[in-house]
């Protein structure tokens, strides 16, 4: 297949070079053809977006939809269906009713909020670190560490049950991994669906002091509670809220590990962590794509006219290693300023748990490498299970000894 250009459209996704580096394909595609036509697994042609600039316009441009059921809208994976009358909450919807619905939950993750959440957050790495102390060597820090922290916070935020973690969590997994057939990935959505209606409605019977009873009890004080609504923003918020910060743990970690003297800067100055969060969002950025959209009238991008009802896809990955907008962007140096990266996507749709999830990071790798100073791999970097078959990319296991 080609493109209206007469050079071969590419399959996308693409696989990554080695542990850290984006496929080698984007580098072209920056300099030679930065919005670009390419083949998903679905059939469908669609628009490739790969510079950063280009990539902050699509995602701030109104004549670009995130609605899932509006024609042309990008399906990724072969035979995808949307499932009647739901929508992934807050992702999918325009203005002006993804401001509404955004300003209703937006409380719950401010700044001060988020940091009032940071003693019981350290009190979780803590706990978690004790366990690997008192465990055997090596330990997964998969398993010991990246995935528990996340679980245990979003369910004490959520106030789901943290005892249905090895629930959710293995369907969160079947749900993004490509390797799983259709049939695989609905079943998995369909349990997380029940499991969480069966939860709000919980709730409603007995609203707790969690950010579900909080937003229940201003619904009813509002004229009445959307339960379909609170399922919808609960999936979001499960779902996102613990795999995303669990890929970034332990490839984080990983990442650290494997440059000794950006780690060593880290340790010593504390007040670097955050700079080093920032720039291992950008240099890992674990959602390869975001931003997936369908033009409603005629845009140009970058040179390139996109028309109204046609696919586009913003390449993060590729928008995070461009050179014109981050010096020597293959390099990882944690005193660079890189919180313009787009790792938690950018505009209105910005991730909404992105305060907390820098506090969870924080909170670990200083914990982490403050109390097991000598932590190293238990085996070679290029013998680690990498999950080069979900959307998020992770690490399956991290063995790490001391």
């Amino acid at each position: 297949m080609t493109d209206v250009a007469g050079s071969p459209t590419l399959a996308w996704p693409m696989e990554r070079v080695c542990p850290f580096g984006p496929p080698a394909e984007y580098r072209r595609l920056r300099a030679e053809k930065p919005v670009t036509k390419v083949l998903l697994a679905s059939g469908m042609t669609i628009w490739a977006v790969s510079r950063l600039e280009d990539i902050r316009q699509l995602l701030t441009d109104p004549r670009f939809s995130s609605d899932r059921h509006a024609p042309g809208f990008p399906r990724i994976i072969k035979d995808q269906k949307i499932m009647p009358g739901f929508r992934s909450s807050l992702v999918e919807m325009d203005a002006p009713e993804h401001g509404e619905k955004r300003r209703e939950v937006l409380s719950e993750f401010t700044i001060r909020r988020v940091k009032a959440m940071a003693p019981r957050i350290q009190e979780i790495v803590d706990e978690r670190i004790d366990a690997i102390l008192d465990g055997p060597k090596p330990a997964d820090l998969v398993k010991s560490l990246a995935l528990p922290v996340p679980s245990l916070v979003i369910c004490e935020l959520l106030g789901v049950p943290y005892g249905d973690h090895e629930f959710f969590e293995s369907r969160t997994y079947a749900m993004l991994s490509r390797d799983k057939v259709l049939a695989e990935r609905q079943a998995a959505f369909g349990d997380l669906l029940t499991f969480l209606d069966d939860l709000v409605t919980a709730k409603e019977a007995d609203p707790g002091d969690d950010l579900l009873g909080r937003l229940i009890l201003k619904q009813r004080a509002g004229g009445g509670v959307r339960h379909r609504d609170l399922k919808e923003l609960a999936f979001l918020l499960l779902v996102a809220g613990h795999e995303t910060t669990a890929n970034m743990t332990s490839l984080g970690v990983l990442t650290l590990l494997e440059h000794p003297d950006q780690l060593k800067k880290m340790v010593e100055d504390p007040s670097r962590t955050l700079n080093a969060i920032e720039e291992l969002l950008r240099f890992l950025t674990i959602a390869e794509a975001a931003g997936l959209r369908v033009a409603t009238d005629d845009v140009e991008i970058g040179g390139q006219l996109i028309r109204a009802g046609e696919g586009v896809i913003a390449l993060t990955i590729s928008g995070n290693r461009d050179a014109e907008a981050f010096v020597d962007p293959d390099e990882f140096e944690i005193e660079r300023s890189a919180r313009h990266h787009v790792a938690f996507g950018f505009g209105i749709h910005q991730c909404l748990g992105a305060n907390l999830a820098r506090l969870e990071l924080q909170i670990i790798f200083d914990t982490l490498f403050r109390r097991i100073p000598g932590l190293r791999l238990a085996v070679p970097a290029a013998e680690l299970p990498y999950k080069t078959e979900t959307t998020i990319y992770g690490l399956h296991e991290l063995p790490v000894t001391w």
